[in-house]
């Protein structure tokens, strides 16, 4: 039997490496509020990243749900359904109403020009998700954004490390949010970040991940408690030591894969604009009527060999029952992301990916593409 691959698994660096981290917590007696791996891992993820204001959190959904806040955003909310459910429902939470547009087919981002005809008298604020790691155009949200007078936070759950032009694509809107999840390229087990503008923002948001605590006796907000501990943040402090050897091994991974999969008829794959880093937090490709098996039928034959693949994001959010009767989550209203949510499919990429697994995903696609007489016996189940 095949050895199962599933589509990514969070990289670990050796035990005996973490050892003297989990030493150091156990003889302090502090795991949590605060203490000096919290700190320390703010400070190296601001230099490592190019910020100067990072928070930690315990979860990225609790980042985004906390910055929402933080920002005091009412109304309606411009933003994707081609992405984790969690994006929207931090809208949920806070009893804003999301409003769905559509993407941009090529970036599978959202489309600036469905933005700004999606906004209404109630519209505050776009969230926008930088898909796959993939920068939106940063650039045309902050014009629209200033011509309406809107605020802008960027779910960057994908993003960790990508840059525009030299700069961290996390310095652009309001604020930005990071997912540190064991599926992400930097990831502390759970946790996340909100990236901010100025000290007197990052207090706010300390504040509210501390159940609104300012000091011991004083209670400023009704905050709540978000707060990432310090085993999470000792593991983001070794993590980030070998972000480099990370970075490299996706790399390779993602160009064995373009260089099998150029030039097929009907796979496309996708592709980063010019001047922005690639991170290969994930690798898309999509299936379009062209090759001669759907989508659905890949993935099934990616399972026969025990590739766990995903077709990420298939459902849209807006087809869930909880926002399917939105006026906005109307296929008619999202064309574009409609077709590519039945077009996707991820497959497997991570450092630990050895050549011999990696080539038994690479066999069963191109034998799909290659091979009528296997679309023939998949059409035939």
């Amino acid at each position: 039997m095949d050895k199962l691959i599933p589509v990514t698994q969070p990289f670990l660096p050796p035990l005996e490496a973490f050892l003297p981290y989990l030493e150091k917590i156990w003889e302090s007696k502090q795991v949590t509020n605060g203490g000096p791996f919290h700190a320390q891992l703010e400070q190296a993820l601001c230099e490592y990243l190019g910020v100067e204001y990072l928070s930690l959190f315990s979860n990225g959904t609790l980042a985004l749900i906390t910055a929402l806040q933080a920002m005091k955003v009412t109304g309606e909310v411009i933003t994707t359904p081609f992405s984790f459910v969690a994006t929207t429902h931090a809208l949920h939470w806070n009893g804003i109403k999301p409003v769905f547009a559509d993407i941009d087919p090529k970036s599978m981002n959202l489309d600036p020009q469905k933005i700004e005809a999606a906004i209404t008298p109630h519209t505050t604020a776009i969230l926008p998700v930088h898909v796959y790691g993939n920068p939106c155009e940063v650039e045309e949200i902050e014009r629209i954004a200033d011509t309406y007078g809107l605020r802008v936070l960027y779910d960057a759950a994908h993003a960790f490390g990508v840059r525009k032009h030299g700069e961290s694509i996390l310095k652009f809107g309001d604020m930005s949010v990071l997912s540190f999840h064991g599926t992400k390229i930097f990831n502390t087990f759970e946790g996340g970040a909100i990236v901010c503008k100025d000290a007197k923002t990052k207090r706010h948001i300390d504040h509210l991940k501390n159940f609104g605590f300012a000091d011991e006796l004083t209670v400023v907000k009704p905050g709540i408690n978000a707060k990432m501990n310090e085993v999470q943040a000792a593991f983001g402090l070794l993590q980030l030591q070998y972000m480099d050897e990370v970075a490299s091994a996706r790399g390779r991974i993602a160009q064995r894969y373009r260089d099998a999969f150029e030039g097929i008829e009907g796979l496309i794959l996708h592709e980063v604009p010019q001047h922005s880093t690639r991170n290969h937090s994930y690798f898309p490709i999509r299936i379009t009527d062209e090759f001669p098996i759907r989508r659905d039928e890949l993935y099934d034959a990616l399972r026969e060999r025990d590739v766990w693949a995903r077709r990420y994001f298939y459902p849209l959010i807006s087809q869930f029952p909880s926002y399917r009767g939105l006026p906005s989550a109307s296929p008619e209203n999202l064309p574009i992301a409609s077709k590519v949510s039945q077009q996707v499919l991820c497959l497997p990429i991570y450092p630990a990916l050895d050549v011999e697994s990696q080539d038994r995903v690479i066999d069963v696609v191109l034998t799909a593409a290659h091979s009528t007489q296997l679309a023939s016996a998949l059409s035939d189940e």
